[in-house]
């Protein structure tokens, strides 16, 4: 007898902690891939991990946005996206243990988790009353599959006398469970001298079916993240395809004969549009079709105005070369581009609306709710401020900002280069501080000289004899007039400069040096159109940006 009480399981012992993990982990994969599949047609933003993640974006604090863009570069988005669902993995398998135990409890994490869900959803700036729905559909289809995967899962209870031949017994919370059937000599089927019934597979039929539902739940949202992402994305990307670009009424100039330095390994003059880099607060690229964009300019105006897509299209175009860099390169870095850029002036808008006199900062805001804030006087003293249709003879990439983006030469991004546009407000400094302004960047944020050694690369070995070194240097709407190179602590020596067709692009530069034996520093720095030479004092890009002279090092065999 006292064998018996021994093999027998223990009262309301629950399955293994791995099945109640897979679970958790298969009801919220169930519920993020149903999201994404509703949110194609309620929008991309409205997707639970789109919103989430936008208000994690949002609350982040600005060293550790600076961090992420520091360690992680153009893939910080990438990267937070995958901590989001490593951190939401760690917490569905704790719910998913607790179902096990009590379902209820793990139907209250369910609903802990989806009215976050529905409070990021509800109350991202372009929200609509449907923003809610994916997220409330993925909270159902978790609950739904928690019930079933508990249920199809047998969970052993104690046998007494009294339940002898019967073939089935209530647990605490109701769900059918498993009960060893009386065999000879009154050993339980549990024991090891007679196993539990199992199939072909070496498995309890019960725990196959489990297996089975939530590996195939798994599975299916990993097929229907990216096809609910791909639904909204081809409807954008078809549209985008459609666009036929008008021909400026004022084209870009020929660029200059010499406006490469011919030497292989510096950047391209005008950066592919694949190539060039993408810095902005968006989870997930903003997808909008031509057809549902307005452009409002409102606020201290006397003639407000609202533009549709083919309203801005018919207006007179200007192509200009120009290039932008973001307040987050650091010194030598790459976030840094130049293109061909299509767009209306945005001078010919705000002479249109009638500014207010007070009026001292136009608010630009993006579909995703981003918003920066840039000096009126700088949109009206003439540079070529656009609002930017294309980009290198094509539509806007979806990536940089199609339908409609920003693009001032002069000023960092932050402050300038709004990507998916719909609005503009003229307002003032004093009454409304920008996205990033409120995270203490600086609300004035000209570009700062800078230059770069894009060859020979750092650390390389190199042969003894004539190295070309070569780079480029940006003094966006001032213009570069010298570039000077150093080694080691040797007297500067004058670059090469190569042709512009304006002050708003960077310029090529190169420099023949003949490299003796032995480890060596190079040093670059560059003077603009006002004799102002670039500064050697290092500072990090918060609040205006990166200052300081790129440096590399090399060795001569």
């Amino acid at each position: 007898m006292e064998s018996q009480k021994t093999d027998r399981p223990a009262p309301g012992r629950p399955p293994k902690q791995w099945y109640g993990e897979l679970a958790g982990v298969a009801a919220t994969a169930l519920a993020l891939g149903l999201g994404e599949l509703v949110a194609a047609a309620t929008g991309g933003p409205s997707a639970p991990l789109v919103a989430v993640g936008g208000v994690a974006v949002d609350a982040a604090p600005t060293p550790v946005k600076e961090f992420a863009v520091a360690v992680f570069y153009t893939y910080d988005k990438l990267a937070l996206q995958a901590g989001i669902v490593l951190v939401l993995a760690v917490f569905a398998a704790f719910i998913g243990v607790l179902a096990m135990r009590r379902l209820w409890y793990g139907l209250v994490g369910v609903a802990v988790f989806g009215m976050i869900g529905v409070l990021a959803s509800a109350t991202r700036p372009s929200a609509t009353w449907a923003y809610p729905v994916p997220t409330v559909a993925g909270a159902l289809a978790a609950a739904g599959l928690l019930v079933l995967l508990r249920r199809t899962l047998p969970r052993r209870a104690p046998v007494s006398a009294e339940d002898l031949g019967d073939d089935t017994g209530p647990d605490t919370d109701g769900v059918a469970q498993e009960v060893p059937a009386p065999v000879q000599g009154g050993r339980s089927p549990s024991s090891d001298a007679d196993p539990p019934v199992v199939d072909g597979a070496g498995q309890p039929p019960g725990r196959r079916r489990f297996l089975a539902l939530a590996v195939g739940a798994i599975g299916a949202a990993a097929v229907a993240v990216p096809g609910g992402r791909r639904l909204w994305a081809q409807r954008v990307a078809a549209a985008r395809a459609a666009v036929v670009l008008p021909s400026p009424s004022s084209p870009a100039a020929p660029l200059p004969a010499k406006v490469s330095v011919g030497v292989p390994g510096v950047e391209p003059f005008v950066t592919s549009t694949a190539d060039f880099y993408r810095i902005d607060t968006a989870l997930t690229v903003p997808q909008m079709e031509p057809k549902d964009w307005r452009l409002s300019i409102h606020g201290r105006v006397r003639r407000p105005l609202t533009l549709t897509y083919e309203q801005l299209l018919a207006r007179p175009m200007v192509e200009r070369y120009i290039t932008l860099a973001c307040v987050s390169n650091e010194v030598g870095g790459e976030l840094v581009g130049n293109a061909r850029w299509l767009g209306v002036p945005i001078k010919d808008l705000l002479d249109e609306v009638e500014p207010d006199d007070s009026a001292d900062q136009v608010v630009s805001r993006s579909v995703d709710g981003y918003t920066a804030g840039t000096p009126t006087a700088a949109l009206r003293d003439g540079r070529d401020a656009l609002l930017a249709v294309g980009m290198n003879g094509e539509p806007l990439p979806v990536e940089h900002g199609f339908p409609v983006r920003m693009v001032v030469p002069g000023l960092y991004g932050y402050v300038s280069a709004t990507k998916w546009l719909t609005e503009l407000e003229l307002s003032r400094f004093s009454d409304f501080s920008a996205y990033w302004v409120r995270r203490d960047y600086a609300v004035l944020a000209p570009v700062k000289t800078q230059s770069r050694i894009d060859t020979p690369a750092a650390g390389r070995r190199l042969e003894q004899g004539l190295v070309m070194v070569a780079g480029v240097a940006w003094a966006q709407h001032r213009g570069v007039s010298a570039v000077e190179v150093r080694v080691d602590d040797g007297p500067w020596q004058r670059a090469q400069l190569a042709a512009v067709p304006s002050v708003d692009t960077w310029r090529q530069w190169s420099w023949p040096w003949q490299a003796t034996p032995g480890e060596h520093r190079l040093h670059v720095r560059a003077t603009d159109n006002t004799g102002q030479v670039q500064t050697g004092q290092v500072h990090e890009p918060l609040p205006d940006g990166a200052t300081g002279r790129h440096t590399i090092k090399v060795t001569v065999a």
